[in-house]
């Protein structure tokens, strides 16, 4: 496995950005600017991350393609449409998104309808659309697992891809965002084996982070760097090196970048058996 930050980190240039997270061991990077930047600009970074022999892992979307508000999800689409181009053009492993949701205030949120049959047809014909229109070649459409709407486990990801019936369509693993049970919580080694099995040879990429229960009732889950829950972050790096040798390992949702070198060091300690 590769590991990367969805942190840029700090940086004047693009030159230093890449040689910034080379240094510091990474192998895998978050395309640091969007579809909006300018050519010159993104062409910059895209070079600087070659040079620096760094995969382009994602390509962040993170708009709400479902939203209740035409505006928004016109917007929206028209957004994600342009950020899979820009993916594909700098030859990115995927460009990420979640399905989203036009049934509450909260674009990530939990909501009932988020399961509903009126829904799951939305989301597979954004899904199809996006990539009907941009048809790219170099790289993945891919819907990042999520707690409490689709696809949160790996049989949903299945009917979900069977549906979209799109070759551009791959799959963003997720595990933490997944465990949303006691059952997955307690017996995360064998959900994460049902995970990379059912889903071998379409992964793209993974976020990497930990989870913790909380003593409070009724059932608290807390998302946590790694090393401050009880993931066997050891399994999770084996299955996904043997998935891919090259796998990019995301580390996300810290603070500052202080947390990021932080924990990349812990992890590149903690899991150094797998690393390439």
């Amino acid at each position: 496995m590769i590991l990367g930050l969805s942190c840029p980190l700090q940086h004047n240039s693009p030159q230093e950005w890449a040689m910034k997270h080379r240094a510091l061991g990474c192998k895998a990077v978050v395309f640091p600017v969007d579809c909006n930047a300018d050519s010159k600009l993104i062409a910059e970074y895209k070079d600087a991350a070659v040079n620096e022999d760094l995969t382009i892992a994602e390509v962040g979307i993170w708009k709400n393609v479902l939203a209740a508000d035409k505006e928004e999800r016109l917007d929206a689409v028209n957004y994600a449409v342009r950020q899979l181009r820009l993916a594909d053009h700098i030859g990115a492993k995927c460009c990420v998104n979640i399905t989203g949701t036009p049934h509450g205030p909260r674009w990530d949120g939990g909501y009932a309808g988020n399961y509903s049959t009126e829904t799951w047809k939305l989301i597979v014909e954004s899904i199809q659309s996006i990539i009907d229109t941009v048809q790219p070649k170099h790289t993945k459409l891919v819907i990042e697992t999520m707690p409490w709407m689709v696809p949160s486990d790996p049989d949903e990801y299945l009917r979900l891809i069977e549906a979209v019936d799109r070759d551009a369509l791959g799959v963003h693993l997720d595990i933490v965002n997944m465990i949303n049970c006691p059952k997955r919580y307690f017996f995360a080694q064998e959900f994460m084996l049902e995970c990379f099995d059912k889903l071998k040879g379409r992964i793209c990429s993974c976020h990497l982070k930990d989870v913790l229960l909380l003593e409070e009732y009724t059932f608290k889950l807390r998302e946590s760097a790694c090393g401050k829950g009880t993931m066997p972050l050891e399994d999770y790096a084996r299955l996904a090196s043997t998935e891919d040798p090259q796998m990019p390992m995301i580390i996300e949702h810290l603070h500052s970048d202080e947390e990021y070198v932080e924990s990349l060091h812990y992890v590149m300690q903690r899991l150094s058996n797998y690393l390439v």
